[in-house]
């Protein structure tokens, strides 16, 4: 299909009135087209379609369905038979009374395009541009961030299932590219086996017979890889994504012993990072916090909260499951900078915040981080007692640090850790310290015979510092409140929205659902603030209520 960009249209005159009458106090679809205008033009999406073949339906008006879609959670089924029959929908999309609008499955290839033209971002982007037209949104000032899990769309698997059904997988793409070569190789126990998905399979309740049975899909997967990989093989049979992800799994999960197929220690596999956890979802990955253990991705959320302006959502980022969040303040404020959006104050949780993450933060962007500590635990580095690290000083210009006790350290080296971040590696003499008598308070280890530091880079030395202090003071730790709203924004997107499981499988697609969650909690936020309705108050139990002080 091909697109011709048009220019926005005027709404057709009997819409206008037919909507009028039927909406006599307007609805959001009314309102954001009467005080938002036309949102999405054609030219944004240009870079997404062919110049020759049919003509498309107007991805303006597509981009338009899709927020509206995500702000009453709709199917595409449902959101398709919106726009035919919808009066308030007509009237936000400028359409006639008597357009017929499209078939669904529209919206699933107008969504793989936004995808691989990487154009999510414009969706979120076009709403704060016109909110900031309106005067609702501005740069500076404050805003917040907070993650929150995701699931995949994939079901879970155990290991039984996740190798069995990787099997499974390759061997019905196999079959269907090459029918006679499979059939003449396939051993018979494959059918029996591997014919119907493996959760419909019985495994033994018994420790020792699940193991065989995991030792007989690995043996049956190496084979159908030796047997791709042969010499007379079709090399076609090499490329299918199936077979690939087949051969991923068994190098993560098995490996030969004197030649027999044998499971890998749990510490000869590889990271989580990296550790697929289904076969229809590759780019899922399974991680832990605290209590919550899942398989799929991560969604950062960023949201204004000035007290006197609508809290609107000008940030979305989607990971994978394993990214941690004391790497997400330089991404989300790089996002924010393209918008020019940054605000001057930044309040994010515990996760959020780390040394590096202040500096650069400040640094980079001008921006004040502000977020609680990881409490120090190690003695020797509190800056408690008399041989806490505080109780040294340290110059940074030549380079040496002194003891409480007036002893110079004699090493200082520029190292990394092992998160390979940059550390500077300080010691003290051997000889200075083994004459001392304090040695044994001074020292962790009762075989030490000196004591070492290890500090932060300059910068960040300073900025860790900075903070400890400022959140000692009971006036940052009521400021610091400001940052719980943002569990209310998770809250609606959850709710209003399913942000929780992923509609589709992905990064890709799991982050342009994110990106057009932000967009419709926008829109209904904006809706709302048009319309005067007040922000709903904090619910409490009546049995919370009755919870002692302390």
């Amino acid at each position: 299909m091909s697109m011709q960009p048009r220019e926005p249209v005027e709404i057709p005159v009997e819409t206008v009135r037919v909507a009028r009458a039927a909406f006599p106090k307007g609805s959001l679809a009314i309102r954001v087209r009467d005080e938002l205008g036309v949102l999405f033009a054609d030219e944004q999406f240009v870079g997404l379609f062919p110049v020759r073949g049919k003509p498309a339906w107007s991805p303006g008006r597509l981009a338009m369905v899709l927020v509206l879609q995500f702000v009453e959670g709709l199917t595409d089924r449902q959101a398709a038979e919106a726009v035919r029959a919808r009066i308030d929908w007509k009237f936000a999309l400028g359409l006639e009374l008597a357009d017929p609008g499209f078939d669904f499955s529209v919206l699933s290839e107008f969504r793989d395009r936004l995808v691989g033209g990487d154009a999510g971002r414009a969706v979120l982007d076009a709403i704060l541009v016109a909110a900031k037209d309106r005067g609702l949104l501005a740069s500076g000032g404050k805003a917040r961030t907070d993650s929150t899990h995701v699931l995949s769309s994939a079901r879970e698997l155990n290991w039984l299932e996740l190798v069995g059904e990787t099997l499974r997988a390759a061997l019905n793409v196999v079959a269907h590219a090459e029918p006679d070569w499979l059939s003449a190789r396939a051993l018979p126990d494959w059918f029996r086996h591997y014919a119907t998905r493996i959760e419909d399979s019985r495994f033994p309740k018994a420790h020792t017979k699940r193991v065989e049975v995991g030792r007989r899909i690995g043996a049956d997967g190496m084979s159908l890889l030796r047997m791709v990989w042969a010499d007379d093989a079709p090399p076609a049979l090499r490329e299918l994504p199936e077979v690939g992800i087949l051969r991923q799994v068994w190098v993560q999960h098995f490996h030969l012993v004197e030649g027999e197929v044998a499971r890998r220690d749990p510490k000869d596999r590889p990271p989580g990072a990296k550790r697929l956890v289904t076969p229809y979802d590759i780019e899922a990955r399974g991680s832990v916090k605290r209590d919550t253990m899942w398989d799929g991705y991560k969604v950062h959320l960023t949201e204004t909260c000035e007290p006197d302006a609508v809290h609107l959502v000008t940030e979305v980022t989607t990971t994978v499951a394993t990214v941690p969040d004391d790497r997400m303040a330089a991404v989300v404020h790089t996002g924010l900078a393209r918008r020019g959006l940054l605000p001057d104050e930044h309040w994010v949780d515990a996760g959020y915040t780390n040394s590096s993450a202040l500096a650069a933060s400040r640094i980079d962007h001008g921006v004040d981080l502000h977020g609680p500590l990881v409490p120090v635990t190690v003695a020797q580095a509190r800056g408690e007692g008399t041989y806490g690290q505080d109780a040294f000083t340290i110059d940074w210009d030549n380079q040496h640090v002194t003891c409480p006790n007036g002893i110079t350290s004699t090493q200082w080296h520029h190292r990394r850790s092992e998160e390979q971040l940059p550390v500077i590696r300080v010691r003290f003499s051997p000889a200075d310290c083994r004459a001392c008598p304090s040695l044994r308070d001074c020292v962790n280890s009762p075989k030490a015979q000196r004591r070492e530091i290890t500090l932060r880079p300059r910068h960040e030395y300073e900025a860790l510092h900075q903070a400890r202090q400022l959140q000692a003071t009971d006036e940052w730790k009521d400021r610091y409140k400001i940052r719980a709203g943002v569990e209310g924004t998770i809250s609606q997107g959850v709710q209003a929205c399913g942000l929780r499981r992923s509609r589709y499988r992905g990064l890709g697609k799991t982050s342009l659902q994110h990106q057009l969650t932000g967009a419709a909690i926008n829109l209904i936020r904006i809706n709302a603030w048009l319309s005067d309705q007040p922000r709903a108050r904090t619910r409490t139990s009546p049995l919370t209520a009755l919870r002692p002080a302390a």
